[in-house]
């Protein structure tokens, strides 16, 4: 099939790329030249494992391209993908449809025959009639427009398996669809010839789907991290706890991971949107739970806040303090809402000198934080250091002889806030090493 992918970041460029890999006729479309440019080259602008691959693959293969051109996305193909951002407006935690809107108000003009928009981006429940709306009002082919809902449920760092073998797959609609679920369903042809679990219905459940998600995911990791504040006061271990918990095959183990909490640019964004729009239908009360999983969310960076003046004595003036990551979490490079982050602002606030490093997101950190100091090599960073804060479980940091490290520093004390260290070995090694939930 021929298909157009509008917006391409995270979601849009791996999506491309994706359909590309599953053998179709993929034109991205991006308003950003230079990002054009990058991905024409078979590169993303980002790092997410495994894209740069498929990039490289198949804009040498001419299955895929890339353009800023509105009209030439229009005349391009019949089906077009729309996976353009959808953040919390500034000052709200509402979502910002600006993008979406302008996206739907930009490619209209060009649609002249039938054709299917399959809206991928996160928003508020009650969004489709109004993207409906603006294409019935701007497209020439006015009533021929279908418009779909295809809500996506990527995991950064596993984006490109997440969308080649999805857990499910939902395609929503208003009515009478067969037209528009006979294209997508030629679309994801062999996802759903693989197995894959796929759910047909309306728009309003498919809109409210990732958000929904999203919520009980960050309920869950929120719900191990609140056992985990009281594991610290009464001496118990969150980290076997969550195992006697996750054996119960109605909770389970996925994803339920105490430690410093959940960042990055789709928990925290779709949580707090997705309370904001069940208080705008009048159903707050519903999802004051979700506001508690936020709160707890909020505690664990301050906790680490606090166990770092703790260790240092209560002051943090001329303190140094160097931390292991700067990424929401490991395998990316993105610092959206990064814990890691959160909490090296803090303590350079507070007087401390703080020092991070990180595999792939030094260069994004040092952009929205040049008041910080950068060392690539996690060993060296650690040099005259009063204090070690493990904040992203990079696989490299827990391979790390700690014995390598002791001398090294000022003060031998690391605090673990992921939990992936063995804490046991560092303590052999002479550090003083605590863990958050844990003895």
């Amino acid at each position: 099939m021929k298909m157009t992918v509008i917006g391409c970041g995270y979601l849009g460029a791996t999506h491309a790329a994706c359909m590309a890999e599953l053998g179709h006729e993929v034109l991205g479309m991006d308003s950003d030249i230079d990002k054009v440019h990058t991905l024409n080259s078979g590169k993303a602008p980002f790092f997410e494992r495994d894209l740069d691959d498929l990039l490289a693959k198949h804009t040498a293969s001419g299955r895929l391209r890339f353009t800023a051109s509105y009209g030439e996305a229009a005349d391009f193909a019949d089906l077009h993908f729309i996976g353009v951002g959808t953040p919390n407006q500034p000052g709200t935690d509402a979502y910002d449809l600006t993008h979406l809107f302008d996206a739907a108000r930009r490619l209209a003009p060009g649609l002249t025959g039938p054709a299917v928009i399959a809206v991928k981006s996160t928003v508020p429940v009650g969004t489709a009639p109004q993207v409906a709306e603006i294409l019935r009002e701007y497209a020439p082919a006015k009533d021929l427009i279908e418009v779909a809902w295809n809500p996506e449920f990527l995991r950064e760092s596993f984006a490109v398996d997440d969308t080649l073998r999805p857990d499910r797959l939902v395609l929503g609609f208003k009515r009478d669809h067969s037209w528009a679920e006979t294209v997508l369903r030629q679309a994801f042809a062999k996802i759903i010839e693989s197995g894959t679990p796929t759910i047909v219905t309306d728009w309003a459940t498919a809109e409210l789907a990732k958000g929904a998600a999203n919520s009980f995911l960050a309920t869950k990791i929120s719900f191990v991290n609140a056992m985990a504040e009281v594991c610290e006061k009464s001496g118990a271990n969150v980290a076997e706890l969550a195992d006697i918990l996750g054996h119960d095959h109605r909770i389970g183990r996925h994803g339920m991971r105490p430690g410093l909490g959940f960042g990055g640019g789709c928990l925290p964004k779709d949580l707090a949107g997705f309370i904001t729009r069940a208080d705008e239908l009048e159903a707050g009360p519903a999802v004051d739970m979700l506001r508690e999983a936020a709160a707890v969310n909020g505690r664990r960076r301050q906790r680490v806040v606090d166990l770092a003046r703790e260790e240092l004595g209560g002051d943090l003036s001329g303190k140094r303090i160097t931390i292991w990551g700067a990424a929401f979490k490991p395998d990316t490079d993105d610092i959206r809402d990064s814990p890691a982050l959160a909490v090296a602002q803090a303590l350079h606030d507070l007087g401390a000198t703080v020092t991070i490093t990180d595999p792939k997101a030094l260069d994004n950190a040092r952009k929205l934080h040049p008041e910080l100091d950068y060392v690539e090599d996690p060993i060296a960073a650690v040099d005259d250091a009063d204090l070690l804060l493990h904040l992203t479980e990079w696989h490299q940091y827990s391979n790390i002889d700690p014995k390598r490290l002791a001398n090294r520093t000022t003060s031998p004390k690391v605090i673990d806030a992921r939990g992936t260290l063995n804490t046991d070995q560092w303590r052999e090694a002479g550090w003083l090493a605590r863990a958050l939930g844990r003895p």
